[in-house]
């Protein structure tokens, strides 16, 4: 059975900080490009950020400079730091692994920027 599992959300303050991870079992996690997306209310899923089997990443320009995408490998985890977080980045945020025409998705966690 394959699971992702996200944390790290929570409340934090405009220019704050938070680390996302997303830890995944049931799957040959390395062989697996792993994306990030987010949802804020009443708007549609975006991909913001992945990172391919071999490292190489891409972002949105809305994240660009600001949140980083890394995986461990041995630990079946991939992460989302993110920095000078802005109000327009609260969303709910999920991980996906996909290979070929399959992917998987995470619960999703709830990242809110306010003062």
């Amino acid at each position: 059975q394959v699971q992702l599992v996200e944390s790290g959300g929570g409340l934090v303050q405009p220019g704050g900080s938070l680390r996302l991870s997303c830890a995944a079992s049931g799957i040959s996690f390395s062989d697996y490009t792993m994306d990030w997306y987010r949802q804020a209310p009443g708007k549609q899923r975006e991909s913001i950020a992945f990172i391919s089997s071999v490292g190489n990443t891409h972002y949105a320009d809305s994240v660009k400079g600001r949140f980083t995408c890394s995986r461990d490998n041995a630990k079946n985890t991939v992460y989302l730091q993110m920095n000078s977080l802005r109000p327009e980045d609260t969303a709910v945020y999920y991980c996906s692994a996909g290979i070929g025409p399959r992917a998987y998705w995470g619960q999703g966690t709830q990242v809110t920027v306010s003062s």
